[in-house]
């Protein structure tokens, strides 16, 4: 009888990781166990305004939020899944639970990131656009806004270009940035420059958010929480200072949570669109995730084309014609060849551990 191969230090971990998860659940089970029927009043609409762990906030047609537990078949529930809740006649004092989430309904779009342990996990539902926030400080660049329009092709949920700080620009760095924004316009792309210190551009922002469930995407530091204090000053978000020595913000968002402005329509302000790892997509998906590169992918003289140096690459001949811009296809390369060093670095991690 062969000898069984001992468990790699990753396996152990996972082991571990999942029997303290089943220990916190059951935990949690008889902490706050599920509301007795005839307690609970008829079934309603609701919208999940946050998730805690085995709880959610729960949002009805009247305006109320209530804190509800979630039956134990609900495998998957996030912020802005529409569902249906009963609330108790009256909630349970020693738990704060005031009801119990029994259905969600399908989702008309899911917001993933990659995940080093648990793979591709859904952190927002049913939105309808991403305001993917860049500013003039810290510096603008279009490699992080080509990542993040990846990624937001990648789901099919509509982008948004939005320059903050524009208070900021001079004869010095105008002349590149409005390029930039002009380059990602002429292929389809909606740009907004606003400054949430001035007011210049809010009210039209304020148009776009209307009767919409938007997420703001960008990196620390672009302004995102003085962005949406400025859009809804009652939400009293924590704003993060720049540092001056790195030019780098703070995070300061936590946990995901549907908010509502006041002039109509949602922001869900969550924590994990601070940045979209994209070691997960094939490099085909990116290459088509480049809006203006599709009508030339399949056209290559060799089926297996990397785009590179490849001889017949339609990608190469359109960028000779002018139909793809350098920078772009420059921001396509430097995705491709991050792919390869992230999944590298995520399996070397998951070894170790």
């Amino acid at each position: 009888m062969s000898k069984k191969k001992p468990l790699s230090q990753g396996q152990l971990r996972r082991m571990r990781a999942n029997q303290t998860k089943r220990l916190k659940r059951a935990d949690t089970d008889k902490d706050s166990p599920d509301i007795q029927d005839h307690l609970l009043t008829p079934e309603q609409a609701g919208v999940v305004i946050s998730r805690f762990g085995q709880h959610a906030d729960i949002e009805t047609q009247d305006g109320s939020i209530t804190r509800c537990n979630i039956r134990r078949n609900i495998t998957s529930l996030v912020t802005g899944d529409k569902v249906i809740v009963r609330l108790a006649t009256e909630v349970q004092a020693s738990s704060n639970i005031g009801g119990i989430v029994e259905a969600v309904h399908p989702r008309k779009s899911s917001l993933t990131r990659p995940d080093l342990y648990d793979g591709v996990k859904i952190i927002a539902a049913n939105i309808d656009q991403i305001l993917i926030v860049s500013s003039v400080l810290p510096s603008f660049t279009t490699q992080i806004i080509d990542r993040y329009l990846v990624a937001c092709e990648d789901t099919d949920i509509a982008p948004v270009i939005v320059l903050n700080k524009v208070d900021l620009l001079n004869d010095e760095n105008r002349p590149e940035i409005e390029q930039a924004l002009a380059r990602y316009q002429a292929i389809g792309y909606q740009v907004y420059q606003v400054s949430s210190h001035t007011g210049e551009g809010i009210n039209e922002l304020i148009s776009l958010l209307n009767n919409k469930v938007s997420i703001f995407a960008g990196q620390s530091g672009v302004g995102k929480s003085s962005l949406i204090n400025a859009l809804m000053p009652e939400a009293e978000l924590i704003v993060g200072d720049v540092s001056d020595n790195s030019g780098l913000g703070q995070h300061t968002t936590t946990t995901a949570k549907l908010l509502h402005f006041a002039s109509g329509g949602d922001l869900i302000d969550s924590p994990g669109v601070r940045e979209f790892a994209l070691w997960h997509l094939p490099a085909q998906r990116v290459g088509w995730c480049f809006i203006e590169f599709r009508e030339f992918l399949g056209t290559c003289k060799f089926r297996d084309c990397k785009h590179g140096d490849d001889p017949g690459c339609a990608i190469q001949q359109a960028l000779k014609d002018g139909k793809i811009t350098q920078d772009r296809f420059s921001n396509y390369q430097r995705i491709i060849a991050s792919l390869d060093e992230q999944r590298h670095a995520r399996h070397f991690r998951a070894a170790e551990e």
